[in-house]
């Protein structure tokens, strides 16, 4: 069986369980995504298998019961914010599904969201070309890599890291912050400009295109937010609970009021950086600015800088 069989085999069977488990469990507060104490890795509080929640009824509704749990409050500052503090950029080293298996998890969610995969030189996780049938936009996206092209598909953080960020990871420790940068339920291979255009919008402020997978898409954010035990805004709870009522046709449940937990280490924060207006000369200057891992589409990228052409540049 091809290694993509196996991880779309896999991601269904975690998702009939995920929903099972809320239903069964009538999502109350001993479920998996809320026991435990805010460490890192598995044990902490924070479930590990992936995939996002599917399409049909049951799936929704179980996000719309999860939903309430989470708390609503208020957007923090972004001040302190640099993806660094989410761990080196498509690293292996996590503990959620596909880590430590050798390949790096951008070419993980390649492998698994694509079809007709081919690998760069036989290298077993390397995807060189494949198609993407994108769910943002619903359409069909060839994909090969290279300098030029890599970029027309993208790998989205379903709740971006930058939105994370202000909505309770800043109290995570590094190691979780890293597992929410690379678990693969908050991750979906699509269209590029779509990711662009999303940048690192909540639901209130960005949707896909796509009106039929917005249902699924909500769904996701929900169950990410819910693991990580971070919160919602007013807007974006009621965006969200919109959206899931429209799907099944019943009322959302009663949101919770409750506080999210809290850490006793203080936050440390940093003045933020001076703004990037063209591309850095090199990846030492990316790095000196606290700007690296640079993508494609932030005002310091620049090709000369993505050795490998995968959007990413100043990774290492």
């Amino acid at each position: 069986m091809s290694r993509t069989a196996i991880s779309r085999r896999s991601a269904a069977a975690v998702s009939i369980g995920f929903v099972a488990a809320l239903i069964l469990g009538g999502c109350s507060s001993s479920s998996a995504a809320e026991t435990g104490s805010l460490g890192s890795g598995i044990g902490s509080g924070v479930t590990t298998s992936s995939s996002a929640l599917t399409s049909d009824n049951a799936a929704v509704s179980a996000a719309s019961a999860l939903l309430a749990q989470i708390p609503i409050k208020g957007r923090a500052p972004k001040t302190g914010y640099d993806r660094a503090l989410f761990g080196t950029a498509w690293t292996d080293d996590v503990d959620v599904e596909f880590g430590h298996n050798g390949c790096d998890t951008r070419n993980d969610i390649l492998a698994r969201d694509l079809t007709a995969l081919t690998y760069k030189d036989g290298n077993r996780c390397t995807v060189q070309t494949g198609t993407l049938e994108d769910q943002y936009t619903n359409t069909t996206i060839a994909f090969t890599r290279g300098q030029d092209t890599s970029s027309a598909v993208q790998i989205d953080h379903v709740v971006a890291l930058s939105d994370a960020w202000q909505k309770g990871a800043q109290q995570l420790d590094t190691q979780t912050r890293t597992n929410l940068a690379n678990d693969p339920r908050n991750l979906r291979a699509v269209d590029g400009p779509a990711n662009q255009q999303k940048s690192d919008s909540d639901a209130s402020s960005w949707l896909p295109p796509n009106r039929g997978y917005r249902c699924q898409y909500v769904a996701a954010q929900v169950e990410v937010k819910a693991a990580y035990r971070l919160w919602v805004t007013q807007a974006e709870h009621d965006t969200i609970a919109g959206i899931l009522q429209d799907c099944t046709g019943t009322a959302p449940v009663q949101p919770a009021t409750s506080p999210p937990l809290v850490t006793s280490k203080p936050i440390v924060t940093s003045a933020p950086a001076a703004a990037v207006t063209a591309p850095f000369k090199n990846c030492a200057a990316a790095k000196a600015a606290g700007a690296a891992p640079v993508r494609i589409g932030d005002p310091g990228y620049g090709a000369h800088l993505d050795g490998d052409g995968d959007g990413v540049a100043c990774e290492k």
